[in-house]
This record gives C-alpha cells, sequence and structure tokens, in this order.
C-alpha cells in the first residue's frame, strides 16, 4: 500500500471519529461549560501525546516551534468557535456548517498561496458542497441557506470552518517542511495552554462531573484530539490540503449517522443523495483529478523521506 493510499485511508478514519463525537460533545455541554471542556481535553491530548513522543522533546527546533505554535493558534480557535457554537445548534447543522471549509481551502489557496484549482478538483468540490447542502439542510429551508433561520451558534460554527481551512493549509505546509511528530505535539500543547488561560476570562465555569461529561473527556481526548490530529499531521505530508478538505466533508455523513443511532434523528432520501454526492465528488477529485495532475507533474507529491 502506498503513503498516498495509506493517508487518504487514515484521513477517512479519523473523519468519522469526529463525526461520531458531535453527539458525545452535544451531550457532554449539558454538563459542563464549553471552554473549560475543551482545557481538560486538549490537556489530556497533549499528555498523551507528550508521553508518545517523548523522544521529539530535545529535538526541536525554532522552525517547528514556531509553526507548531501557528498551527496551534488556529487549532485553538477553531475548536473553541466550533464547540461554542454546538452548544447552540444541532450537531447536524453544525457538521455541514464546519464543512464550509471544503470550499474556503481552494479559495484560500488560490488567493493567498497563487496555487490554481484543478477542473476535477472544482467540480469535486463543488459537488461535495451540494452534498453537503443536500445531507444536513432540510427541504423546508428551500433552494438557499435559509439565513434568516441562522441563530449565533451557526454564525460561530462558520468562524470555525473558515479557521479550520486555514489549519489544513497550514498542517500540509509544516509537516512538509518539519517533523510531523513535532508539529503535533506542539500544536496540541499551545492550544491546551490557550484553552487553559482563556477559561477563567471567557465564561463562567460549571461542571456536574456526569457519565456524559466523564465519557466525552475521555473519548474526545484520546481519540479526537491525541490520535486524530496525529494521524492528520502524519498523512498531510502525502495529500495535497483540497483533498484533506474533500476528505473532512464525511463528517457530516458520519455525524448523522450516529445523530440517527443514538438520538433518532431521522432524515430521508433528499440526505441519501447528499451523502451521495458528497462520495462522488471525493471520487471525480481523488481519480480524475490524481490523475490529471500525475500526468502534469509526475513528482508532485514527492516529500523528505524522514518525514515518514
Amino acid at each position: 500500500m502506498s503513503r498516498s493510499l495509506k493517508a487518504h485511508l487514515l484521513l477517512v478514519l479519523i473523519t468519522l471519529i469526529w463525526g461520531s463525537n458531535f453527539v458525545v460533545i452535544k451531550n457532554a455541554l449539558a454538563d459542563i461549560s464549553p471552554f473549560f471542556f475543551n482545557a481538560v481535553r486538549m490537556s489530556l491530548a497533549a499528555v498523551v501525546l507528550a508521553a508518545v513522543f517523548y523522544r521529539e522533546l530535545g529535538r526541536f527546533t525554532a522552525a517547528s516551534l514556531r509553526s507548531g505554535l501557528l498551527v496551534g493558534v488556529f487549532l485553538f480557535v477553531g475548536n473553541e468557535l466550533q464547540t461554542v457554537g454546538l452548544k447552540y445548534t444541532t450537531p447536524s447543522k453544525s457538521a455541514f456548517l464546519t464543512g464550509v471549509s471544503v470550499v474556503l481551502v481552494p479559495v484560500l489557496l488560490a488567493l493567498f498561496w497563487k496555487r490554481g484549482l484543478n477542473r476535477w478538483t472544482a467540480a469535486g468540490v463543488l459537488l461535495a458542497f451540494v452534498g453537503l447542502h443536500l445531507l444536513t439542510v432540510p427541504a423546508s429551508a428551500g433552494s438557499g441557506l435559509n439565513l434568516r433561520s441562522m441563530n449565533q451558534g451557526d454564525l460561530f460554527t462558520l468562524g470555525a470552518a473558515l479557521v479550520f481551512a486555514f489549519h489544513i493549509i497550514l498542517i500540509e505546509h509544516a509537516t512538509r517542511t518539519q517533523g510531523w511528530q513535532q508539529i503535533t505535539l506542539v500544536q496540541v500543547t499551545v492550544t491546551a495552554l490557550l484553552m487553559i488561560v482563556t477559561v477563567p476570562v471567557a465564561e463562567k465555569t460549571y461542571v456536574v462531573w456526569s457519565p456524559q461529561v466523564i465519557w466525552g473527556i475521555g473519548i474526545t481526548g484520546f481519540l479526537s484530539l491525541a490520535l486524530a490530529f496525529a494521524i492528520q499531521a502524519w498523512a498531510q505530508q502525502f495529500t495535497p490540503a483540497t483533498h484533506t478538505a474533500l476528505i473532512f466533508t464525511l463528517e457530516p455523513v458520519f455525524a448523522w449517522l450516529t445523530s440517527f443511532i443514538f438520538l433518532g434523528e431521522r432524515l430521508g432520501s433528499r440526505a441519501g443523495f447528499g451523502a451521495a454526492c458528497i462520495l462522488a465528488g471525493l471520487l471525480i477529485s481523488e481519480e480524475k483529478a490524481g490523475a490529471e495532475s500525475m500526468a502534469v507533474s509526475p513528482d508532485h507529491a514527492a516529500v523528505p523521506s524522514q518525514h515518514g
């Protein structure tokens, strides 16, 4: 199995983890304030990663620290906005609005990094975005995004989508020049520290140590933060940022499946067609755009072997 294929499959795995955690987080936030919840689970992730990558502690360079710090700031802001937003909106709507980053990634790459967009990738992005809309926005909302129905939670989540789009791009750049283990450890540690500092000034902290809270901290700290960010940092060495964003559009599909199983949230044929559009967008981008890119630039995916 090639590194590229392995990276794509692992990105799908962490998307499954993130999608299934919307319900876990939503339930936990009934008994704990969002900033405190984030600070505790991110601190747990930082401790876990430090234990796993302890050999990297003496190998940091100024460049890796700078890159990890920058990525960590974006990760911090995105997570805070998304978690606060989720407190006031539904899991499936949060997943859709977060998925707007699939459109923002190629736009930001074109605006700030002057990177052109392959026609097949553009088609895949557009198809995936249509699928996101069909999957998570009810038919009663009409053909648009029904902006009049948006609440403060939706606006926070849209802000998170913009920040996460930058995060995806910055991770790609950082891990292709610096060790992915160092980037992972620094970004999560920086995020945890920022979250700890933010708690006393951003909210009136409250917590009931219910099973939902303990489970939410444990499962998200180990899986959706420590494991997932380590996998993302490794995988984005071999996966373009736009492809990563497309894979992440599967998140609301997994979020809906989890909501259906545990909350009884039902979606009909419209949602099924939306999910099919997302999958089609992924396939078009991976197969057509990948083949075209290889034909134009055979060594496009080359990366330093020391990062693997």
